[in-house]
């Protein structure tokens, strides 16, 4: 008779313990940025993000998927951090993805969303992966926007511009 009693007292427990989980209807914690795909899985899916668009009356058309293969340039990079963030209201990345300046990220006119490059500061010979989730940069003879992480992690965060290498990780 205990035995039954402590089983039915076990089963009521339960029973109440996952009423209580499914009717509570305090506040839930969702992340607001969408689940990172891979380039290629974006690509099998069909979200690529590489259709032409205007900035400024200037058509900018990004490459297709088959053209970063092997994709290599060189030139001035810069940064973007707290002021991006603030001026656009945390909108999200032309990616869909939410910008986080603590978090190595990168901005380019050309290249499929999302794209994985290697980045290479050229003055002091350090590399780093990022993500490409964002146009811009929208300034002559600047080729890429680099997070304020990615800047960081790179070594110009202070000097603000670096000269850089830019390199297709899918070869």
């Amino acid at each position: 008779m205990k035995t039954q009693k402590r089983i039915g007292a076990f089963l009521l427990m339960t029973l109440l313990t996952l009423q209580a989980c499914s009717t509570y209807k305090g506040t839930t914690t969702t992340s607001r940025t969408p689940q990172q795909i891979s380039p290629e899985e974006a690509y099998r899916l069909g979200k690529l993000k590489n259709k032409p668009y205007l900035i400024d009356g200037r058509l900018y058309v990004p490459m297709s998927f088959d053209q970063v293969y092997g994709y290599e340039e060189t030139g001035l990079a810069s940064w973007y951090g707290q002021e991006t963030l603030d001026q656009h209201n945390g909108q999200p990345t032309a990616y869909g993805e939410i910008f986080d300046p603590g978090l190595p990220s990168a901005a380019h006119k050309y290249l499929p969303l999302p794209m994985i490059v290697r980045v290479t500061n050229l003055e002091n010979n350090v590399s780093i992966i990022v993500r490409v989730n964002d146009r811009g940069p929208f300034v002559d003879g600047r080729v890429i926007d680099l997070s304020m992480e990615a800047a960081k992690q790179l070594g110009f965060y202070g000097k603000g511009t670096a000269r850089v290498k830019i390199e297709s990780v899918y070869r």
